[in-house]
């Protein structure tokens, strides 16, 4: 061409280049091709507008949902839109390939576009290159199964760092990145959340960076658009400010990606790779997709740790330290919430000095495993505490404490409705243990409301669950009444106080519950702490309070637990040695208006006898024992003492039972009659008894019998059985209710 010629048409230099042309108005389903665009599509080579079916019907159907998914990509990073079709004949046979280049126009009030662009053909290439082309279902198939575990995978992890060890192990179909780094926004500040492929220490110049910079990840912020850097000289020309930040780190390819969430963009994501990368549309779908899964996982990590921050802040601050220790007495705790919703909830416990010199103790469950429940859980642990440091018994400090939670819960349940509509109406109720221990004595008075009894572990380690009196949970009643109970804690014996979540997760009840976690104090021959984390262990996997320690992932309730262990007699800091392990001993108070406490007494003796070798003996002394607490019931007006105690070797157990009452009648044989109803107690004590007999005391008088584990039963009925006074140890025996 000589100087100064015009330059040929730009449609004669396409038709020389053989690149046709094409214009898709989406809004009207219509297609405009020139006669080059034509000819590639196999039509007539002549300009014409077809429908978009007609134009549609030309390309293999994979390809044309390519298209489709590769020009909403370019509309959304303001790109071009590039793309490999099949040309079909009528037969349904591939006649060529062609490549459309386009760029999209978007209408920002119908959000329709319109499409301009080429057409030219290409010929197929073998290797690397044809596996990471759209043409291919090799490609496609690989591509699908890689989001697929990626976003199984993201939406795993739990923790922000685990979202970013997931993503620096994505290995991508066709190329992975060598580096990969993640940035947050920190009010007008880009941030590093986490990086791989560099240093530590590497990410000190883009930490606190400015959003104002001349840096890809800070456009990315700004715009929401991303950034590819095809190679060093892109990133050069275009960021001059920032290169020499990213020359030393021997890259030589680049994408930054917006991390958007509900349409806010929370930070970038940087994929580095050390070989060029042409980043064509399908590579850019494949980052834009992750990128997005990345957002989202971030997303739900950063929520996911700032409420187990607030959840794990708000149940330490509500549950107590254990205070100052007890003269001769040794007390650990556990506390593990649920393991659903926000992980807070109702269970406490607390450990009170009183002011008589004494200690209580205290472990409840408030209803409910949401935060109400933790607040008002807070608010009567601090009302039970205050209660106690005035001085009350535990009777009425329960019985207050019940009036307050009633007081509390009222105000909600009658309150006016709030301006967001609905009522508030939600009242609790709570179950409580409260025991005053004195440590000198080992004396334990106990007031229980709807809790689960204690359970006490014994020097040689029988364990026996101790009935103890009880009135309703807190907050039903306002005038409710709460008896207490006296236990002796003897040197070597460990109480266990819990919530009903130790004893009945897995579809436990009361009884098999209890069974499993007998079976782990009589089996455990640790320190206090150690048994406190084996009870917690045996029911739901490793787990602690408010010590370092992980904890269980599935919860189906909370768990609170209190271990109380008498260490040795007496006052002050001296410690004697525990009673040897062949002493077993257990006393119950059987009052005149509390017979159902006779079946309790039976089972009683049952546990305390688990391990006895002979079980006619064993079951001759539980029908001793109901006779015995019956008669006292029956024919005096005091109440009964029972104390039963065990001694003595493997193979020279003795069993002794005493009953005591405050009645100075003494009771006497009977014979009574074929059809008689009563008068057969002391005939049965003499005959099944190895031993018997009846002590006058200051006040009162004690009946005993006792059973010698190797003798079998034929020991002396001795006694004075046969002392006067009217009192008729016949009964019937069964006093339960």
């Amino acid at each position: 061409m000589r100087t100064g010629e015009p330059l040929p048409a730009v449609g004669d230099v396409l038709a020389a280049l053989a690149t046709g042309v094409w214009r898709w108005d989406n809004a009207h389903g219509q297609v405009t091709i020139d006669a080059e665009a034509a000819r590639l599509l196999g039509l007539p080579a002549e300009r014409a507008t077809v429908t978009e079916v007609a134009m549609r019907s030309r390309f293999h159907p994979a390809d044309w949902n390519e298209v489709v998914s590769v020009v909403q990509l370019a509309i959304a990073e303001d790109t071009l839109a590039e793309v490999r079709l099949r040309i079909m004949d009528e037969h349904g046979r591939v006649i060529r390939t062609v490549r459309s280049r386009s760029k999209p126009t978007v209408d920002p009030e119908t959000r329709e576009f319109v499409l301009f662009g080429t057409l030219q053909e290409v010929t197929e290439t073998s290797g690397a290159t044809a596996a990471r082309t759209p043409l291919t279902g090799d490609w496609r198939r690989s591509r699908e199964a890689f989001l697929l575990d990626a976003g199984r995978a993201l939406a795993e992890a739990r923790s922000t760092a685990e979202v970013l060890r997931v993503a620096a192990g994505l290995s991508m179909p066709g190329f992975t990145p060598d580096g990969l780094a993640v940035f947050g926004v920190d009010g007008d500040r880009l941030t590093v959340v986490g990086h791989h492929g560099q240093k530590p220490g590497d990410e000190g110049p883009f930490t606190h960076m400015s959003l104002a910079t001349d840096y890809p990840a800070a456009e990315v912020v700004r715009t929401g658009r991303a950034v590819y850097l095809s190679s060093p000289k892109d990133y050069k020309e275009r960021y001059p400010v920032s290169w020499p930040l990213a020359e030393h780190f021997g890259r030589e390819s680049w994408a930054f990606l917006p991390l958007t969430v509900a349409g806010r963009t929370m930070g970038a994501w940087m994929a580095a790779f050390t070989y060029p990368v042409s980043f064509t549309p399908d590579e850019r779908s494949v980052l834009t997709t992750v990128a997005r899964m990345l957002a989202q996982a971030l997303s739900r990590a950063v929520a996911a740790e700032t409420e187990r921050e607030l959840t794990d802040g708000l149940q330490r601050s509500m549950m107590p330290t254990l205070g100052p220790q007890m003269p001769g007495m040794g007390v650990a705790a556990r506390y593990v919430p649920t393991g659903g919703g926000l992980q807070v909830g109702g269970d406490w416990y607390d450990v009170i000095p009183l002011p008589s010199g004494r200690f209580a103790l205290v472990i409840g469950d408030v209803q409910g495993h949401d935060v109400r429940a933790a607040g008002l859980m807070g608010q009567l642990r601090i009302a039970l505490r205050a209660y106690a440091s005035e001085g009350h018994r535990p009777d009425a400090v329960l019985s207050r404490a019940s009036r307050f939670l009633c007081g509390i819960t009222d105000s909600v349940t009658y309150g006016s409705t709030g301006e967001s509509g609905g009522n508030t109406s939600d009242p609790r109720f709570a179950t409580c243990l409260y025991v005053e221990v004195d440590p000198a004595t080992g004396i334990l008075d106990f007031a229980r409301a709807g809790h689960p009894d204690p359970a006490i572990r014994m020097a040689d380690g029988t364990v026996l669950i101790r009935p103890t009196a009880g009135g309703l949970p807190l907050g039903i009643d306002p005038d409710a009444d709460y008896p207490t109970t006296r236990l002796a804690l003897e040197p070597g014996e460990t109480m266990l106080i819990c919530t009903d979540g130790l004893i009945e997760t897995g579809g436990h009840d009361l009884d098999t519950g209890w069974r499993r976690i007998r079976h782990i104090l009589e089996s455990h021959d640790g320190d206090m702490e150690e048994l406190a984390d084996a009870l917690v262990q045996g029911v739901h996997g490793p787990s602690s309070h408010h010590t370092p320690g992980p904890l269980a992932d599935r919860r189906e309730d909370d768990i609170a637990v209190l271990l109380l262990s008498r260490q040795g007699k007496g006052g002050g800091d001296t410690v004697e040695a525990p009673l040897p392990p062949s002493v077993r001993r257990t006393a119950l108070t059987v009052a005149q208006a509390e017979p159902e406490r006779i079946s309790g007494a039976r089972q009683q003796l049952r546990e305390m006898l688990h391990d006895w070798a002979c079980d006619d003996q064993r079951d001759s002394a539980v029908l001793l024992v109901s006779e015995m607490l019956t008669n006292v019931l029956v024919h005096t007006d005091a109440d009964a003492l029972l104390v039963a105690e065990v001694t003595g070797g493997a193979d020279d157990r003795r069993m002794r039972v005493e009953v005591t009452d405050a009645s100075d009648d003494l009771p006497h044989r009977r014979h009574p009659g074929e059809l008689a109803s009563s008068g057969r107690g002391l005939m049965l004590v003499e005959f099944l008894a190895d031993a018997w007999g009846v002590d006058p005391r200051g006040e009162g008088k004690s009946i005993w019998f006792e059973f010698y584990e190797a003798s079998g039963g034929d020991g002396d009925a001795g006694g004075d059985g046969e002392t006067g006074g009217d009192g008729d140890a016949g009964g019937d025996g069964d006093a339960d209710s």
